[in-house]
């Protein structure tokens, strides 16, 4: 090994992070997480209330609740390539009190003046961009202070945030728009992150952290090898895996709920949209502690890897499929929160096997796969129009002619990159060997 090899790989030791930082820094990212959902989920708690004061038909309502996807498209391989050269926490905590101060003056933009809808879908695909530049950025955060063998855990763990910060949502934010209104919503959401930013920044970050920019050249390198990134087969498959990835999270995230209430209209609406998700976020945590207990007991990152990808993509979509089959509540609703929860192990596959790919550029890389990922958000408005293929059941004659052959065909699409042997095959950058130019 060259000499300055073995300096960068120095380096890149010292500046992991210790037990105890560790610890910290992933509960507060957690909390981060579930605050990044709650300010992006607040306007659909309020849709229907902020529609009926100030007049919107449905179109409109759609144009306000898709043009988050507009802003979030745009910015993933900007935060991920900003994240490797000054450093993920500072480009979260950038955009974090942004994105917290927008989203805490959203009722004081709609008083601006008339143009109630142009102020407020203006504000949502801000909010977009700046939201866009969060996972990039934790994921190049991540990928330099955590090792290798307890990658899995901590990203999972944070990942969890975004059930919790829907179930959250969901729950309070419920509360306050029957006591206060919708405003209290958006003061409730963008409040508590700008309260965040806050303590981050007063407790986590040091003064060596907050320092310059800018880093050592060794360090930091400014340059991305594009073409070697590119030509690797395992690139594209983890762009793949990511897309099919979002693909089934969209289909069901926007699906279920009115599968559910067309299928089987007298039951329940909060068991159908709490329970999958309150299995999500335990599931999440099991699957980050089995693979690193994997790797501690032995068995390679790739193979590891590859197991977990399998269990997000392929056994999540067999449960979904089930679900297209089932006539009965009670199995409808097992096989849902089985596929919502087995889709968190793609936290411990391809969400970390791309901080092994590439560790130095792991930002860069990820936000070019979300960006992938991020362009299957189906607009709501769209989402709304279709609902003549939810006939789930209701043709004696074809039974399973809803939600198999429509909504849920395209969570088969996710199966297959989860079998691509090179989507945690070949290594482009191990995280033992420091990347040359990225």
């Amino acid at each position: 090994m060259l000499p300055q090899d073995e300096a960068r790989r120095d380096m890149a030791e010292e500046a992991r992070w210790s037990r105890p930082e560790c610890q910290a820094w992933t509960g507060a990212l957690l909390l981060g997480t579930c605050l990044l959902y709650c300010a992006r989920a607040s306007l659909s708690i309020c849709a229907a209330t902020m529609s009926q004061d100030f007049g919107w038909n449905k179109k409109e309502a759609g144009i306000v609740l898709s043009s988050f996807f507009w802003g979030y498209c745009f910015t993933q391989v900007a935060g991920g390539h900003l994240g490797d050269r000054i450093g993920g926490e500072k480009v979260i905590l950038l955009s974090a009190s942004a994105w917290g101060c927008l989203t805490a003056a959203t009722p004081l933009l709609s008083r601006l003046g008339s143009a109630h809808l142009v102020f407020i879908t203006s504000s949502r695909v801000l909010t977009g961009l700046l939201q866009g530049v969060y996972f990039p950025a934790l994921t190049s955060l991540l990928a330099q202070k955590v090792r290798e063998s307890e990658r899995a855990f901590t990203y999972s763990t944070v990942g969890s945030g975004s059930q919790l910060g829907t179930l959250v949502t969901g729950a309070v934010g419920s509360l306050l728009l029957d006591w206060y209104g919708w405003q209290s919503v958006f003061y409730f959401s963008g409040g508590l992150t700008l309260l965040w930013v806050g303590y981050v920044y007063r407790y986590l970050l040091s003064g060596k952290d907050c320092g310059a920019l800018g880093a050592p050249p060794a360090a930091r390198p400014s340059q991305v090898p594009w073409r070697q990134l590119f030509r690797k087969p395992s690139v594209w498959a983890a762009v793949l895996s990511q897309l099919s990835s979002a693909c089934s999270f969209f289909i069901l995230l926007s699906w279920l709920p009115t599968f559910f209430q067309e299928t089987f209209p007298h039951s329940k609406g909060w068991v159908f949209n709490v329970v999958p998700w309150l299995v999500a976020a335990p599931t999440s945590l099991f699957s980050g502690f089995l693979a690193d207990h994997l790797i501690s007991q032995g068995y390679r990152t790739i193979t590891v890897r590859k197991f977990m990808q399998v269990m997000g993509l392929g056994l999540s979509s067999i449960f979904a499929l089930c679900v297209g089959h089932s006539s009965s509540f009670l199995k409808s609703v097992v096989f849902a929160s089985a596929s919502i929860g087995l889709q968190t192990f793609n936290h411990s596959g391809i969400s970390v096997n791309i901080q092994d790919l590439a560790p130095s550029c792991a930002g860069f890389l990820f936000g070019v796969a979300n960006t992938a990922g991020a362009l299957a958000g189906p607009p709501e408005e769209n989402v709304k129009k279709p609902t003549a293929t939810l006939r789930c059941h209701s043709d004696p004659a074809h039974p399973s002619s809803g939600l198999e052959g429509g909504v849920f065909s395209g969570c088969v699409r996710s199966v297959t990159p989860a079998l691509v042997p090179s989507a945690s095959g070949s290594v482009v950058f191990p995280s033992h060997r420091p990347a040359a130019a990225c």
